[in-house]
């Protein structure tokens, strides 16, 4: 289970490393580990707070299974924006990360999307159709892969659309998959094609959230980022009022 931010902590935290720098050298550089799905609302986020803090922000983003990988094999990334609330919590019990940082920043929303005008409506119907391919990020590395595959196997469908699946390896492949016309049409975020509240292009079924396990997406401080002044000020920035503005604009909850 994700802990609330301790802003008692947070505050020792800010406290602590301020009092060791000189104003002068306060700005320093945040290297945020993200999610695909999350990867431009961030960049947008990042931007804000560059502006506002002085700090930088170097993001890498990635399938969240990968970037597990990643930090395991040491990493030096200082915070984790996760598309789920359960890598962050495994790597706090493997003393990989702050207990006390762990919070959901976000609650993503999949969709079934094609970049074709007109193909998908309202209720998915063309699941039940003849299309050729349709894509999904890998269900063992990324949490929107695995919600389709719930959405798939709840509406019975899984074994009539089983050899039509094309696996892309994050959601930001998935994404590109259909973009291109590779497939036809996938499950992507919603945050991947929705611009200021509208989905901007193509068609999409809004998937029911009661479909599959709730898109909980959690951040949290990585050991590499303990006492080090951008990385605190970014994760208390992204729970802003601002920020959080840029991630509902953006289709997140």
């Amino acid at each position: 289970m994700a802990m609330k931010w301790n802003s008692t902590w947070l505050r020792m935290a800010l406290t602590a490393v301020c009092c060791t720098c000189s104003v002068g050298a306060y700005a320093d550089t945040v290297t945020v580990a993200v999610a695909a799905n999350f990867s431009s609302t961030a960049q947008r986020i990042a931007s804000d707070f560059s502006r506002a803090s002085g700090h930088e922000v170097k993001q890498v983003p990635g399938a969240t299974g990968k970037l597990y990988a990643q930090i395991k094999n040491g990493a030096p990334f200082h915070v984790l924006l996760s598309a789920d609330d359960e890598t962050p919590a495994r790597l706090v019990k493997e003393g990989g990360a702050l207990a006390s940082s762990q919070f959901t920043y976000a609650t993503g929303r999949l969709v079934l999307w094609s970049a074709q005008t007109g193909l998908v409506d309202n209720q998915g119907q063309v699941l039940t159709t003849s299309f050729t391919r349709l894509a999904i990020a890998d269900p063992k590395l990324a949490p929107y892969g695995a919600a389709a595959m719930e959405v798939l196997a709840k509406r019975g469908l899984l074994p009539s659309v089983q050899t039509r699946l094309v696996q892309g390896e994050s959601i930001a492949q998935t994404y590109q998959f259909v973009a291109t016309g590779n497939a036809p049409l996938g499950f992507v975020a919603l945050s991947q094609v929705m611009r200021n509240g509208q989905i901007d292009q193509g068609s999409a079924w809004r998937v029911p959230a009661e479909l599959h396990q709730p898109l909980r997406q959690d951040a949290v401080l990585l050991q590499a980022g303990v006492g080090q002044a951008a990385a605190v000020a970014f994760l208390d920035y992204l729970r802003s009022d601002a920020a959080r503005k840029v991630m509902q604009s953006a289709g997140y909850e």
